[in-house]
């Protein structure tokens, strides 16, 4: 059973946050981050090789997150594996208890820590979003039958401020077509846009989980903008946090702000502290979605 699935289904407004898998074995440092967020989340994202950095698999962290009690999406990207190995493991994850999966391209292996990994990209992300449908069906990519169904709740990624949107949606559609019933933004800026989106995709029964980004210092925005394809932080964004005498602390009520905008627009929101996961109880409680203390 998937929590998130009957939340969005029902109408309820969902929170999710960020997992990251440590690079190493040791899962003290990911299991603290997942107790300070986890219990203000439906269901916590586990990321797969992020910015195409070498970690702890998604498959075995989502694992660690399901036997410590919470809700994982297993994240897969199109980045590291070929055919055979993204659909050996989605069986696997299926065979592991994970319920929840967000199929992702994945960044060039060139912006990460190995530039000399070869980038795979056998498939693209709506087209494993088409073999998970597949195998919800209980069939694999060649239409064999399998020995046991799958029953993925499928997401995606979502760019509402990429330009041309008209392409954008094309894309998003596509997507849903081959199965994806959810998607995650990318950081939201601008709000007008989010609502294009939203209502765009509203006709499909596609749900929208709108990012936001907790941007704790200069470094992190100068990051996003020189490293992060299809990602910008606008000069307003980033000139409040330069400015700030506490840039950490304007960063919270900047995506506390942010959160409560969301909340009135899209179907849930995605929290990505990226490092403050310790802020992320304040920012929902100031923006209301969680009790005070």
């Amino acid at each position: 059973m998937s929590r998130l699935r009957d939340a969005l289904e029902r109408g309820d407004f969902v929170i999710t946050g960020e997992v990251a898998p440590p690079l190493g074995t040791d899962l003290a440092s990911m299991r603290t981050a997942v107790e300070t967020v986890g219990p203000y989340c439906t269901a916590l994202n586990v990321t797969d090789n992020q910015g195409a950095t070498l970690h702890l698999s998604s498959l075995a962290a989502s694992r660690e997150l399901l036997d410590m009690g919470y809700e994982p999406i297993f994240q897969q990207t199109c980045r590291d594996r070929n055919r055979l190995a993204l659909q050996s493991d989605l069986l696997a994850a299926w065979t592991l208890g994970l319920r929840n999966l967000l199929v992702v391209t994945g960044d060039d292996p060139r912006s990460g820590d190995h530039p000399q990994a070869k980038g795979v990209f056998d498939l693209d992300s709506t087209q494993l979003a088409g073999v998970a449908a597949g195998m919800n069906e209980g069939h694999d990519m060649l239409g064999r039958d399998l020995a046991g169904a799958t029953d993925f709740y499928i997401g995606a990624a979502l760019f509402p401020e990429a330009e041309p949107w008209d392409v954008q949606l094309a894309r998003a559609e596509r997507k849903v077509e081959a199965g994806v019933r959810f998607f995650q933004t990318q950081a939201i800026f601008d709000l007008d846009k989010l609502e294009r989106a939203v209502a765009a995709l509203e006709p499909s029964g596609a749900k929208v989980i709108a990012g936001v980004l907790v941007l704790r210092s200069p470094r992190v925005i100068d990051f996003i903008n020189k490293r992060l394809a299809g990602l910008m932080v606008p000069d307003a964004v980033a000139d409040r946090i330069r400015s700030a005498t506490d840039p950490a602390e304007e960063a919270v009520r900047l995506a506390t702000e942010q959160v409560r905008a969301v909340r009135e627009i899209a179907h849930g929101v995605h929290v990505m502290p990226l490092g403050l996961d310790a802020e992320v109880p304040r920012i929902l409680r100031d923006a209301g979605l969680a009790d005070a203390e």
